[in-house]
């Protein structure tokens, strides 16, 4: 079968997330669940479909950035919904300032996916006590943007924003809002000002207005409940809030109670640092539940030899983004038309870590340089420039830290975290005895480590 190379560069970009949902992506897929320790999307899917069907239920997932939790999460969403479910999922990140993110943001980028999601299954709703909500904070952002153009052009008059006329959805209302705030740090801090005194009336108004109706409204469609994905969250940057608490702290330990008060099954993703950090005992206790922790898939035991079962899961990865329409053993016979051998996959999907995102940016660096099949040359090449990369990132004390995680296989509290693991120094694992660390293995090559 002859490689259609056009075909092969898009689907080898690093920044495409596969969505099983869609039938052009599903021959890309590969699941690594038997290979990271545990099926953590099962586990998920279970306790909604399972445990608790017609109660609230409220999960969270965690993991590398770049490991595949979205695409994890979008096969959750596609099994949820062939079993009848339906599934409102969408990524924060759209919606938010990740630098600057207030329960309040949260709340409000929910219940605009939520009403845009139902209008869209023709399920229409009468949110008359959030419209009057948006109708008030409609008029914060009118006198303000009136108080900016006055001061900065004195004769221009009023600009008019007229609520009372506008015949807006409320997702559309709420994305209107949520626009102008994100794009202006100041309507942003007026709009807060008015509505964090109202969180819990927020929370009772989508519980009561938007949630319940739907869901009652969803199951005489024949459908069986209502679940709310809520991606990129764990993308929240770490920065101080003025109390003193990081970002991650405050929205889901400090506030943790409201996020899980609202009335559906909810799956939040949440940065990976807070299993390192002195609050997770708390941030379990908010949740009633543990985190999902999403591991890299394994290439190495712990001892260092390879893992055959996770070696030969990453090679049909990356055949399967050439050969999507072909079985394993046929793609295997082509490995000659992407490598100069079958070591040169092997080298790839070995430094690769198993994280892959990694993995298919090494191989979009060969796509750069060369047409396949790509020489050993061309790989260490693109292996060489990541590892320089890595190692003019690394001060004198993080070499001690990588030492240290290379003598004992472990990382311990925020400091290290965010040392180490953030830096992509440093990938967790998990086996049958449970977590452990190792070096990145392109920085495991500097001279340095030797």
């Amino acid at each position: 079968m002859k490689l259609d190379l056009g075909k092969f560069y898009l689907a080898a970009n690093p920044s495409k997330t596969l969505d099983i949902g869609k039938a052009e992506d599903r021959p890309y897929y590969i699941d690594f669940s038997p290979v990271r320790g545990a099926s953590i999307i099962k586990e998920l899917e279970r306790t909604i479909t399972r445990l608790s069907p017609n109660q609230p239920t409220c999960q969270l997932f965690t993991g590398h950035i770049g490991c595949g939790k979205s695409t994890e999460l979008l096969r959750l969403k596609y099994h949820l919904e062939q079993q009848g479910f339906h599934i409102v999922y969408f990524e924060s990140s759209k919606d938010l300032v990740m630098a600057d993110v207030d329960i309040t943001d949260v709340l409000l980028a929910i219940a605009r996916q939520v009403s845009e999601s139902l209008e869209q299954a023709k399920v229409n709703l009468q949110p008359r006590g959030f419209q009057a909500l948006l109708q008030g904070a409609w008029k914060i952002l009118q006198t303000e943007i009136e108080v900016s153009a006055a001061a900065s052009i004195p004769n221009i008059g009023k600009i008019n924003i007229n609520t009372e006329d506008k015949k807006l959805s409320l997702g559309v209302g709420i994305g209107e809002i949520s626009v102008k705030a994100k794009n202006s740090p100041e309507l942003r801090s007026k709009l807060r000002q008015y509505l964090e005194p109202r969180t819990d009336n927020i929370i009772e108004l989508i519980n009561k207005e938007l949630l319940e109706p739907a869901i009652k409204l969803l199951k005489q469609q024949g459908k069986q409940g209502l679940v709310v994905i809520v991606d990129n969250l764990d993308r929240v940057d770490n920065s101080p809030k003025p109390t003193g608490r990081t970002q991650p702290e405050y929205l889901f330990v400090d506030r943790g109670e409201q996020l899980k008060s609202l009335k559906c099954h909810l799956v939040y993703t949440i940065p990976l640092v807070l299993s390192f950090s002195n609050d997770q005992g708390m941030l379990s206790n908010r949740f009633g539940i543990d985190p999902k922790l999403l591991p890299m898939v394994r290439v190495r035991s712990r001892n260092g030899s390879d893992y055959a079962q996770g070696m030969g899961l990453l090679r049909q990865m990356v055949l399967a983004r050439a050969f999507p329409n072909l079985d394993e053993k046929q793609r295997l016979k082509l490995i000659p038309e992407l490598f100069d051998s079958a070591e040169s996959l092997d080298r790839l999907c070995r430094v690769s870590g198993g994280h892959a995102r990694n993995l298919l940016v090494l191989l979009y660096g060969c796509l750069q340089k060369d047409d396949p099949p790509f020489s050993r040359n061309c790989l260490e090449d693109v292996i060489r420039r990541q590892r320089d990369a890595l190692v003019r990132a690394v001060d004198e004390q993080e070499w001690e830290l990588l030492f240290q995680v290379k003598r004992q296989q472990l990382v311990k509290g925020e400091d290290e975290y965010h040392t180490l693991m953030r830096s992509m120094f440093v990938f967790e694992y998990q086996d049958e005895e449970g977590g452990w660390f190792s070096i990145n293995p392109i920085l495991a090559e500097a001279r340095q480590l030797q």
